[in-house]
Protein backbone atom coordinates (compact mmCIF):
# COMPACT_ATOMS: atom_id res chain seq x y z
CA UNK A 1 0.00 0.00 0.00
CA UNK A 2 1.55 3.36 -1.35
CA UNK A 3 -0.01 6.64 0.41
CA UNK A 4 -1.40 9.18 -1.68
CA UNK A 5 -0.28 12.64 -0.57
CA UNK A 6 -3.14 15.19 -0.30
CA UNK A 7 -1.04 18.51 -0.42
CA UNK A 8 2.73 19.42 0.26
CA UNK A 9 3.03 20.47 4.29
CA UNK A 10 3.92 23.89 5.53
CA UNK A 11 7.92 23.71 6.60
CA UNK A 12 8.42 23.64 10.34
CA UNK A 13 10.21 26.07 12.41
CA UNK A 14 13.76 25.14 13.16
CA UNK A 15 12.76 25.19 17.16
CA UNK A 16 10.26 22.43 16.20
CA UNK A 17 12.30 20.00 14.14
CA UNK A 18 15.50 17.53 15.04
CA UNK A 19 16.15 18.22 11.27
CA UNK A 20 19.51 20.45 12.26
CA UNK A 21 20.80 17.77 14.18
CA UNK A 22 19.76 14.23 12.05
CA UNK A 23 23.52 13.18 11.28
CA UNK A 24 23.70 13.32 15.21
CA UNK A 25 20.47 11.44 15.85
CA UNK A 26 21.09 8.79 13.67
CA UNK A 27 24.37 8.31 14.92
CA UNK A 28 23.05 8.42 18.24
CA UNK A 29 20.25 5.38 17.74
CA UNK A 30 21.85 3.33 15.31
CA UNK A 31 25.97 3.63 16.95
CA UNK A 32 25.36 1.18 19.59
CA UNK A 33 22.77 -1.59 20.72
CA UNK A 34 22.95 0.20 24.60
CA UNK A 35 20.78 2.53 23.50
CA UNK A 36 17.14 2.61 25.33
CA UNK A 37 15.63 3.00 21.80
CA UNK A 38 17.31 -0.55 21.53
CA UNK A 39 16.99 -2.34 25.06
CA UNK A 40 13.60 -1.08 26.81
CA UNK A 41 11.86 1.02 23.77
CA UNK A 42 11.48 -1.66 21.26
CA UNK A 43 10.85 -4.94 22.82
CA UNK A 44 8.38 -3.02 24.73
CA UNK A 45 6.51 -1.75 21.89
CA UNK A 46 6.52 -4.96 19.65
CA UNK A 47 5.37 -6.88 22.96
CA UNK A 48 2.23 -4.36 23.39
CA UNK A 49 1.26 -4.19 19.77
CA UNK A 50 1.03 -7.95 19.65
CA UNK A 51 1.40 -9.94 16.30
CA UNK A 52 2.15 -7.34 13.29
CA UNK A 53 2.58 -9.20 10.13
CA UNK A 54 -0.07 -7.51 7.39
CA UNK A 55 -1.01 -5.02 9.46
CA UNK A 56 -0.99 -1.24 7.62
CA UNK A 57 1.05 1.13 10.32
CA UNK A 58 1.19 4.64 10.95
CA UNK A 59 4.64 5.83 12.70
CA UNK A 60 3.88 9.56 13.28
CA UNK A 61 7.12 12.01 13.78
CA UNK A 62 9.06 8.63 12.58
CA UNK A 63 13.14 10.58 12.92
CA UNK A 64 14.99 8.74 11.00
CA UNK A 65 12.63 5.33 10.67
CA UNK A 66 14.33 3.17 13.64
CA UNK A 67 11.05 2.29 14.72
CA UNK A 68 9.68 1.83 11.20
CA UNK A 69 12.73 -0.72 10.36
CA UNK A 70 11.42 -2.28 13.60
CA UNK A 71 7.84 -3.09 12.62
CA UNK A 72 8.21 -4.07 9.08
CA UNK A 73 10.64 -6.46 10.11
CA UNK A 74 8.10 -7.67 11.91
CA UNK A 75 5.96 -8.43 8.63
CA UNK A 76 3.91 -4.29 8.97
CA UNK A 77 3.61 -1.89 5.89
CA UNK A 78 4.80 0.72 7.41
CA UNK A 79 4.11 4.62 6.51
CA UNK A 80 6.88 7.05 8.37
CA UNK A 81 5.80 10.81 8.47
CA UNK A 82 8.54 13.56 9.99
CA UNK A 83 8.24 17.61 9.48
CA UNK A 84 12.10 16.99 9.33
CA UNK A 85 13.01 16.53 5.50
CA UNK A 86 16.37 15.82 6.78
CA UNK A 87 15.11 12.76 8.66
CA UNK A 88 13.34 11.54 6.33
CA UNK A 89 15.89 12.08 3.58
CA UNK A 90 18.23 9.32 6.31
CA UNK A 91 15.36 6.94 6.77
CA UNK A 92 15.00 6.71 2.83
CA UNK A 93 18.52 6.06 2.44
CA UNK A 94 18.45 3.02 5.23
CA UNK A 95 15.66 1.47 3.31
CA UNK A 96 13.80 -1.01 2.92
CA UNK A 97 12.17 0.57 -0.30
CA UNK A 98 8.54 -1.00 0.72
CA UNK A 99 8.63 1.53 3.87
CA UNK A 100 6.70 5.04 2.80
CA UNK A 101 8.35 7.93 4.32
CA UNK A 102 6.48 11.42 3.75
CA UNK A 103 7.22 14.96 5.22
CA UNK A 104 4.55 16.48 7.23
CA UNK A 105 3.46 18.02 10.31
CA UNK A 106 1.99 15.46 12.68
CA UNK A 107 -0.91 17.85 12.66
CA UNK A 108 -1.29 17.95 9.12
CA UNK A 109 -0.68 14.47 7.68
CA UNK A 110 -1.47 15.02 3.81
CA UNK A 111 -3.02 11.60 3.60
CA UNK A 112 -6.07 10.35 1.99
CA UNK A 113 -7.67 7.29 1.14
CA UNK A 114 -6.09 5.37 3.78
CA UNK A 115 -6.68 3.53 6.84
CA UNK A 116 -4.24 2.12 9.36
CA UNK A 117 -4.71 -0.92 11.88
CA UNK A 118 -2.33 0.76 14.04
CA UNK A 119 -0.59 3.89 14.86
CA UNK A 120 2.71 4.75 17.03
CA UNK A 121 4.11 7.86 18.40
CA UNK A 122 7.61 7.14 19.72
CA UNK A 123 9.52 10.17 22.39
CA UNK A 124 7.86 12.98 19.87
CA UNK A 125 4.32 13.93 21.10
CA UNK A 126 5.88 15.44 23.97
CA UNK A 127 7.60 17.98 21.03
CA UNK A 128 4.69 18.70 19.58
CA UNK A 129 3.03 21.74 20.63
CA UNK A 130 -0.46 20.71 18.77
CA UNK A 131 -1.17 17.86 20.68
CA UNK A 132 -4.95 17.83 19.95
CA UNK A 133 -4.57 18.33 16.26
CA UNK A 134 -2.17 15.87 15.94
CA UNK A 135 -4.49 13.21 17.96
CA UNK A 136 -7.52 14.43 14.99
CA UNK A 137 -5.13 13.58 12.25
CA UNK A 138 -4.40 10.40 13.65
CA UNK A 139 -7.56 8.97 14.69
CA UNK A 140 -9.22 9.99 10.92
CA UNK A 141 -6.38 7.95 9.51
CA UNK A 142 -6.95 4.65 12.20
CA UNK A 143 -9.55 1.93 11.30
CA UNK A 144 -12.15 2.02 13.95
CA UNK A 145 -10.93 -0.54 16.93
CA UNK A 146 -7.17 0.34 15.40
CA UNK A 147 -4.78 1.03 18.07
CA UNK A 148 -2.49 4.04 18.54
CA UNK A 149 0.47 3.30 20.92
CA UNK A 150 2.22 6.71 22.30
CA UNK A 151 5.79 6.55 24.19
CA UNK A 152 6.55 9.24 26.53
CA UNK A 153 9.35 10.68 28.58
CA UNK A 154 7.43 10.18 31.84
CA UNK A 155 5.57 12.96 32.63
CA UNK A 156 5.20 12.38 35.95
CA UNK A 157 8.76 11.76 37.08
CA UNK A 158 10.80 13.64 33.81
CA UNK A 159 9.66 17.29 33.59
CA UNK A 160 12.20 19.53 31.94
CA UNK A 161 13.73 21.93 34.60
CA UNK A 162 11.43 20.79 37.23
CA UNK A 163 12.37 17.25 38.30
CA UNK A 164 15.93 15.99 39.11
CA UNK A 165 18.06 13.10 41.09
CA UNK A 166 19.08 14.25 44.73
CA UNK A 167 21.21 12.23 47.26
CA UNK A 168 20.56 11.45 50.60
CA UNK A 169 24.18 10.91 52.65
CA UNK A 170 22.80 9.95 55.60
CA UNK A 171 20.79 6.38 54.53
CA UNK A 172 21.95 6.03 51.04
CA UNK A 173 18.82 6.51 49.33
CA UNK A 174 18.98 8.30 45.41
CA UNK A 175 15.55 10.18 45.01
CA UNK A 176 13.54 12.06 42.45
CA UNK A 177 12.75 15.60 43.38
CA UNK A 178 9.78 16.89 41.44
CA UNK A 179 9.35 20.98 41.72
CA UNK A 180 6.38 20.50 39.94
CA UNK A 181 3.63 18.58 37.55
CA UNK A 182 0.20 19.95 37.41
CA UNK A 183 1.08 23.19 35.57
CA UNK A 184 1.31 22.96 31.95
CA UNK A 185 4.63 24.47 30.55
CA UNK A 186 7.04 24.40 27.69
CA UNK A 187 11.20 24.70 27.77
CA UNK A 188 13.76 24.96 25.36
CA UNK A 189 16.02 21.47 26.21
CA UNK A 190 19.61 20.72 24.81
CA UNK A 191 19.47 17.86 22.79
CA UNK A 192 22.89 16.31 23.03
CA UNK A 193 24.76 18.59 25.66
CA UNK A 194 27.75 16.57 25.55
CA UNK A 195 28.39 17.41 21.78
CA UNK A 196 26.55 20.68 21.12
CA UNK A 197 25.18 22.46 24.06
CA UNK A 198 23.99 24.97 21.19
CA UNK A 199 21.22 22.26 20.06
CA UNK A 200 18.15 22.58 21.38
CA UNK A 201 14.50 21.66 20.96
CA UNK A 202 11.17 22.83 22.56
CA UNK A 203 9.85 20.17 24.78
CA UNK A 204 5.89 20.47 26.38
CA UNK A 205 5.45 19.45 29.83
CA UNK A 206 1.38 18.39 30.01
CA UNK A 207 0.28 16.09 33.08
CA UNK A 208 -0.99 12.60 32.50
CA UNK A 209 -4.74 13.48 32.63
CA UNK A 210 -4.28 15.98 29.92
CA UNK A 211 -2.94 13.48 27.38
CA UNK A 212 -5.95 11.20 28.42
CA UNK A 213 -8.69 13.77 28.09
CA UNK A 214 -7.36 14.79 24.66
CA UNK A 215 -7.30 10.97 23.75
CA UNK A 216 -11.05 10.44 24.71
CA UNK A 217 -11.98 13.99 22.62
CA UNK A 218 -10.54 12.70 19.57
CA UNK A 219 -12.50 9.21 20.20
CA UNK A 220 -9.53 7.17 22.07
CA UNK A 221 -10.04 4.73 25.49
CA UNK A 222 -7.23 4.06 27.10
CA UNK A 223 -6.63 -0.08 26.93
CA UNK A 224 -3.14 -0.28 28.39
CA UNK A 225 -0.54 1.66 30.11
CA UNK A 226 2.69 0.46 30.85
CA UNK A 227 6.28 2.40 32.65
CA UNK A 228 9.69 1.12 31.90
CA UNK A 229 13.12 1.69 33.57
CA UNK A 230 16.17 2.15 32.62
CA UNK A 231 18.01 -1.15 31.47
CA UNK A 232 21.67 0.97 32.66
CA UNK A 233 23.74 -0.02 35.43
CA UNK A 234 26.04 1.58 37.36
CA UNK A 235 29.96 1.40 37.53
CA UNK A 236 31.04 0.57 41.00
CA UNK A 237 31.50 2.93 43.70
CA UNK A 238 29.86 4.69 46.95
CA UNK A 239 26.40 5.49 45.25
CA UNK A 240 26.02 2.90 42.66
CA UNK A 241 23.91 0.58 44.86
CA UNK A 242 21.51 3.18 45.55
CA UNK A 243 21.33 4.50 41.31
CA UNK A 244 20.71 1.00 40.58
CA UNK A 245 18.01 0.38 43.14
CA UNK A 246 16.54 4.24 41.85
CA UNK A 247 16.79 3.11 38.45
CA UNK A 248 14.09 0.57 38.84
CA UNK A 249 11.51 2.83 41.00
CA UNK A 250 11.76 5.34 38.69
CA UNK A 251 10.18 4.69 35.40
CA UNK A 252 11.83 6.68 32.55
CA UNK A 253 9.18 6.25 29.82
CA UNK A 254 5.49 5.35 30.09
CA UNK A 255 3.68 3.61 27.11
CA UNK A 256 -0.10 4.65 26.85
CA UNK A 257 -1.95 2.17 24.40
CA UNK A 258 -5.25 3.65 22.98
CA UNK A 259 -7.99 2.67 20.97
CA UNK A 260 -10.37 4.00 18.41
CA UNK A 261 -13.80 3.52 19.60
Amino acid sequence: MRPRINKKPKKAKKGTTWGHVANWYHEHVSESEDTYHEQVIKPGLLSALGGLRGKHVLDVACGQGFFSRALQKEGAQVTGIDIAPELIDIAKKAGPADIAYVVASADRIPLSDVTYDIAICVLALQNIKNLSGTLEQVSKLLKKGGVFAIVLNHPAFRIPRRSSWGYDPDIKVQFRRLDGYFSESSHMIQMHPGSDPSATTLSYHRPLQTYVAALAKHGFSIVGLEEWVSHRKSEKGPRSEAEDRSRKEFPLFLMLKARKD
